[in-house]
């Protein structure tokens, strides 16, 4: 599937809105279209416990299954659902409110003029991986930032989550892992109980509003390593997509830094062309759910596709697969979710796309590919949008 992004999306855009794939010998529905996403993704009898999940009962998926780290991670806010899912939600949404972004905002902008400066020294010579030295580092600086993380730690994170996501780590591999990072994680919440600093881990174990049950450390353990993961993957692909996008496309760059477009349709146009996330594993049906002829019955796995999502011709029309920033739906995307389980970091992704994206042509406007995306390949992950590498000019 990876080795073939575009022929994989196709071929889920010409099928049915809901059509059966394969998950490394695992059966799943494949979501297609936008409205029935839409529709799904607000659908309760639709949950994140894995338990629920047919397979899984019945032993045909068990530990060793390559991807079930990405569906059993312990229990966060992203595993449960309900009254539940909202009280793990709820720190995570007051601290990613628009105040404690704006908050935010400066340091942004201050990792974002301190990698460039590190780009400027790093393609002196050439070539320059915009990828491996601004887009891979910046999000994991916000986002460790938000979170408490020292910056001594990015190099042995992003390892060790580029390993766990890789199809091409073997199982043992992968599992040993996920255990270091459960380790990892427990000394670190370990050290914020003890000595509280403001980040978001110590607001997670300490800060409880009058009325509210206090976060277990299992709870907290599952929010920290999720949103750290989802914090950085998602924003890497963001940058590089709308960079390698825009400059495919240098009409509409221009059109851009002329002022007669933004910033911010170019972020959504390729949050829907190209984003950041292939497929989202998986939600399962707590019983039989009806989609025109056919039936997800209970206990199934449902797999949410937003790259074909994206490119729903029924709703963004017969050039579904151009990219243009002109597009009258180019606000129209789902790529971070819908329904209760949005994601808690959208806004934070864009607004770090939103200052990254214009300080980087403003630092380089003769910036230019080295060669087409599509020719260096992904990384071999299922789930996310990953580039291998993105080689470029930064012009005179």
């Amino acid at each position: 599937m990876v080795a073939d992004l575009a022929g994989e999306t196709r071929t889920l855009c010409a099928g049915p809105e809901l059509t059966k794939i394969d998950l490394l010998g695992a059966p799943a529905w494949s979501i297609t279209r936008h409205n029935l996403a839409r529709q799904l993704l607000g659908d309760t009898r639709l949950v994140k416990d894995h338990t629920q999940w047919n397979l899984w009962q019945s032993g045909a998926v068990t530990r060793e299954w390559p991807l079930i780290g990405m569906i059993d991670a312990g229990r966060s806010m992203f595993t449960v659902d309900g009254a539940e899912h909202r009280r793990l939600r709820i720190k995570t949404t007051r601290a990613l409110a628009p105040r404690r972004l704006g908050a935010l905002r400066p340091k942004i902008e201050q990792f974002t003029a301190e990698l460039l400066d590190d780009l400027a020294k790093a393609g002196a010579g050439g070539v320059v991986d915009l990828k491996q030295v601004f887009a891979y580092p910046l999000p994991m600086r916000v986002v460790s930032e938000l979170m408490g993380v020292p910056r001594t730690d990015h190099a042995y994170l992003l390892e060790a989550y580029k390993k766990f996501f890789s199809l091409l780590t073997p199982h043992d591999e992968r599992m040993r892992v996920f255990a270091e990072l459960d380790d990892y994680y427990t000394g670190l919440i370990r050290a914020k109980t003890a000595n509280p600093a403001d980040d978001l881990t110590s607001d997670f174990i300490h800060d409880v509003a009058a009325g509210e049950t206090p976060l277990t450390e299992e709870e907290v353990h599952g929010n920290l390593k999720a949103l750290v993961a989802a914090g950085h993957e998602t924003t890497v692909s963001l940058i590089v997509m709308t960079t390698r996008a825009l400059l495919a496309h240098p009409e509409q760059l221009a059109a851009i830094r002329a002022g007669q477009r933004s910033w911010e349709e170019a972020i959504e146009e390729t949050l829907r062309w190209d984003g950041p996330v292939i497929h989202l594993l998986m939600r399962f049906a707590t019983e039989d759910i009806t989609v025109g002829d056919l039936t997800i019955e209970k206990g199934d796995g449902v797999v949410m596709s937003y790259r074909a999502i994206g490119r729903d011709q029924g709703l963004h029309g017969a050039d579904a697969d151009t990219f243009d920033i002109t597009r009258p739906t180019a606000n129209r995307n789902i790529s971070f979710g819908h329904g209760p389980h949005i994601c808690p970091g959208a806004a934070l992704a864009r607004l770090e796309a939103a200052i990254a994206l214009p300080a980087l042509f403003d630092r380089f406007p003769d910036l230019r590919a080295d060669i087409l995306l599509t020719e260096h390949g992904n990384l071999p992950v299922l789930t996310q949008n990953d580039p291998a590498a993105f080689p470029v000019h930064l012009g005179t």
